[in-house]
C-alpha cells in the first residue's frame, strides 16, 4: 500500500506542480476525520494522524492544549460567578483542551501551555480505510489541481480573444469548446440574430474568468468593442506592433462600428493599413462578425476636426462648440447631408458621439442619441 501511495503522490505532484506536504498535509487531516468517525464515540477527541509516505506507518493520537483545573457543572460549563462580564467568563473547550489535574495523570510534571499527545489504539482494519482515504485525498487533490490549473490559464487570457467551437445550447446560454475546458457566451453578450450553429468556430472575447463551487467559469462576448479592436490587432500588424494606434471605438454589435485610428508616422496611412489591400484586412474582419459594417476614421486631436470626421460618410459644413466643459458641440449640415449625418434610426449620430465622447447636436440644436 505504502509504495502504491508514495507513487500516486509522486505522480500528481511532478505533473501537476503540487508539493508533496500539501497532499501529505490533507491526507493526515482525513486520516484523522476517518478514525474518529469510525472508532470513537466519545467526540471530545481532538484526533490527529501522520501518515509515514516511506513504510506506510500510520500514527494516531488525541492532541490537547493544558488549561488550569476549573469546576465545571453538570452540563460541561464552567462554573462562576454570574456578575462576571460575558467577555470575561472563562469556557472549558473538551475537544482542544486538558485541565492542568487531568494532564499530569497522562503526563508527570505537565504545566499550563503544554501540549499533550495521547497516543490512540492502533486498528486492524485501519489500514484498509487509510488506503481508500489515501486513494480519496489524490482524486480530490488532482481534481483541485486541475481545476486551478485551468482557472489559471484562462485567468492569464481574460480580456483578450480566444477561437472555440459551439458545442450546445443550454436554455438562453451558448455552451463553447475551449479545447481542454468549456466557456459560456451569456444571452446578453450574444449578437442579435447572429446564428450560432453547432460545430462552427468562431472567435470570442475573454470578458471575465472566475470560480465559483463548481469550477472555473469562462464568460465570452461578440458584442464587446475590445473584441473588434482585438481582431483589427490580429489582422493588422501595423496596429500590433504600435505604428498605427486605435485611439476610440463605438459599436452596436452586429450592426456597425466606427474606429478612430492614428499614427505619428507620416509615411504611414493608418485607414489603409486597416483596410488592406483590395480590403483583405477589414473584409476578413466583417465576415468573422457576421457582415458587420466597419467605419475606419482618422483621429484628430482638434475635436472639430474630429467630429467632422465622425459623422463621416455626411459632409458636414461647420462645428459649433456650444459647451466645452460639458462636451457638446453642434454641427451644421447641407439639408442634403441631413439624413445621412443622423443615420438610420440615429445610428450614425449616436455612434459619433460615441466616439468622440461629446453629445453631438445636428443642424437646428436637434440632439439625436
Amino acid at each position: 500500500m505504502a509504495n502504491e501511495i508514495k507513487t500516486a503522490i509522486e505522480i500528481i505532484c511532478e505533473e501537476k506542480g503540487l508539493k508533496e506536504e500539501v497532499i501529505l498535509e490533507t491526507l493526515n487531516q482525513a486520516l484523522a476525520a476517518a478514525y474518529r468517525k469510525e472508532y470513537l464515540e466519545d467526540k471530545n477527541n481532538n484526533v490527529k494522524a501522520l501518515f509515514n509516505v516511506e513504510d506506510g506507518s500510520i500514527k494516531v493520537w488525541d492532541e490537547k492544549t493544558v488549561v488550569e483545573d476549573m469546576e465545571l457543572d453538570e452540563n460541561g460549563k464552567v462554573i462562576q460567578d454570574e456578575d462576571i462580564p460575558e467577555e470575561e467568563k472563562k469556557k472549558f473547550h473538551p475537544r482542544h483542551e486538558i485541565m492542568l489535574k487531568d494532564a499530569k495523570k497522562i503526563k508527570k510534571g505537565s504545566k499550563i501551555g503544554d501540549i499533550i499527545k495521547e497516543e490512540l489504539e492502533s486498528k486492524t482494519d485501519f489500514g484498509r480505510i487509510a488506503a481508500q482515504t489515501a486513494k480519496q485525498v489524490i482524486m480530490q487533490k488532482l481534481k483541485e489541481a486541475e481545476k486551478e490549473m485551468l482557472f489559471s490559464e484562462y485567468k492569464d487570457k481574460e480580456k483578450s480573444i480566444i477561437s472555440g467551437v459551439i458545442q450546445r445550447y443550454e436554455r438562453n446560454f451558448v455552451i463553447i469548446n475551449l479545447g481542454n475546458g468549456t466557456a459560456t457566451l451569456p444571452k446578453e453578450e450574444q449578437i442579435e440574430n447572429e446564428r450560432y450553429n453547432i460545430g462552427t468556430r468562431m472567435k470570442f472575447y475573454i470578458k471575465e474568468v472566475y470560480q465559483d463551487i463548481r469550477g472555473t467559469k469562462v464568460i465570452l462576448s461578440r458584442t464587446n468593442p475590445e473584441l473588434v479592436k482585438q481582431l483589427f490587432a490580429l489582422e493588422v500588424p501595423e496596429i500590433s506592433n504600435g505604428i498605427v494606434i486605435i485611439k476610440s471605438i463605438a459599436r452596436e454589435a452586429g450592426k456597425r462600428t466606427k474606429m478612430a485610428v492614428y499614427t505619428n508616422q507620416e509615411n504611414i496611412d493608418p485607414i489603409g493599413s486597416c483596410v488592406g489591400q483590395r480590403g483583405i484586412r477589414i473584409n476578413s474582419i466583417t465576415e468573422e462578425l457576421g457582415g458587420e459594417k466597419i467605419d475606419i476614421i482618422e483621429y484628430q486631436e482638434d475635436i472639430k476636426d474630429f467630429i467632422i470626421n465622425s459623422l463621416l460618410p455626411a459632409k458636414i459644413d461647420n462645428v459649433i462648440i456650444v459647451d466645452e466643459k460639458k462636451k457638446e458641440a453642434e454641427v451644421k449640415v447641407d439639408q442634403t447631408q441631413f439624413s445621412l449625418a443622423i443615420g438610420k434610426q440615429g445610428q450614425n449620430v449616436r455612434l459619433a458621439s460615441k466616439l468622440t465622447g461629446w453629445k453631438i447636436n445636428i443642424d437646428q440644436g436637434e440632439f439625436m442619441e
